[in-house]
């Protein structure tokens, strides 16, 4: 059989045959990869041109706040992961100092008279012995002992930077509403709190640690009424330093 000529050129043929189809195989497998190399830096460059233009498309949304009563207009500040800690966490006190330290309740009084002591430096806090005295007459426990009560609703906060001293300064803008005993109202008045503030160690008593574990601490406390009505009239002992 190896000396028919027919039989060898037929096997040459088909070893040809077999040997162009491999090499037809490697250059589809070339070509596949670069196509497939081809689309991937496209998809690359895709992406990266998509990452670039997002600053330029970004919205910035922002909420306005107008007060139904006084027609006040202010900008509530957005929370967003990068904002100073320390504004973000001052805020959040100075928001439960006024309420709590302005609010009567007898069945909260005792309470609310230790938290807002956790807040006072000890000048503020013999301020605000003396205004608590049953020998004050304008004392809360003598004012509201016909079972008054008096809530605080925080209306925005304001940051003025610092003093001449260094000492951090904020404005505390709320509503004051006094109730009958019935829970009828009786008087209500916007107020504007003034105060100078810092952080210090935690107190040192476990109780005032409990309501105040970052050591915030009012040094100074002014408070004047925003808006006059007919029950208008300077409250003694609104004024702390």
């Amino acid at each position: 059989m190896s000396g028919d000529p027919s039989l060898g050129g037929y096997l040459q043929e088909a070893a040809s045959w077999d040997a162009e189809r491999a090499l037809q195989a490697q250059r589809y497998a070339r070509v596949a990869w670069r196509v497939a190399v081809g689309a991937c830096l496209c998809v690359l460059a895709l992406t990266g041109a998509f990452i670039a233009l997002l600053p330029l498309k970004r919205i910035e949304p922002y909420l306005i706040r107008v007060d139904s009563r006084t027609g006040v207009v202010d900008v509530v500040p957005p929370y967003r992961g990068g904002t100073d800690f320390g504004r973000t966490v001052a805020r959040y006190f100075l928001m439960r100092y006024i309420s709590v330290c302005e609010r009567f309740d007898y069945a909260m009084a005792e309470t609310d008279y230790e938290q807002c002591g956790a807040f006072n430096s000890n000048g503020l806090n013999q301020a605000l012995y003396a205004h608590w005295a049953r020998g004050n007459p304008h004392s809360p426990l003598n004012v509201h002992r016909d079972g008054s009560t008096v809530s605080v609703r925080i209306e925005a906060v304001s940051f003025l930077g610092r003093t001449a001293g260094g000492a951090r300064l904020a404005q505390v803008r709320f509503e004051r509403i006094e109730r009958q005993a019935d829970g009828t109202r009786k008087d209500s008045g916007q107020w504007i709190a003034t105060l100078t503030y810092r952080f210090t160690a935690a107190p040192a008593s476990a109780a005032a640690r409990r309501w105040n574990p970052l050591g915030f601490e009012v040094t100074a406390l002014e408070l004047e009424r925003e808006v006059l009505g007919r029950h208008s009239g300077a409250r003694s002992g609104r004024a702390r330093s």
